[in-house]
């Protein structure tokens, strides 16, 4: 295996892993930034205030992209180990 397939197969992962990732941490984001511009507007400074949001987005768009996320990690899981035996050479 040479240094350049190894390099295509830490790319592939990284972008499989941000492909994943986005999602999920995007939509905390804007959560996170709309519970902030209300606490700054009420001067509520709860901390509760902020996580709780972000864990239900966050639940949220996993309910709603978990089945598209595990059937894309799925193919690129079954990719992964049909690689193997050319490797083994």
């Amino acid at each position: 295996m040479s240094i350049g397939e190894i390099t295509t197969l830490m790319r592939g992962g990284i972008m499989e892993v941000l492909l994943l990732a986005t999602p999920m941490l995007f939509s905390a984001l804007i959560v996170g930034l709309v519970v902030a511009i209300l606490q700054a507007t009420t001067s509520i400074q709860e901390q509760t205030l902020t996580f709780v949001p972000k864990v239900l987005a966050i639940l949220l768009v996993l309910a709603l992209l978990g089945g598209w996320m595990f059937s894309s990690l799925g193919d690129y899981t079954i990719q992964l180990f049909n690689m193997i035996p050319d490797m083994a050479r």
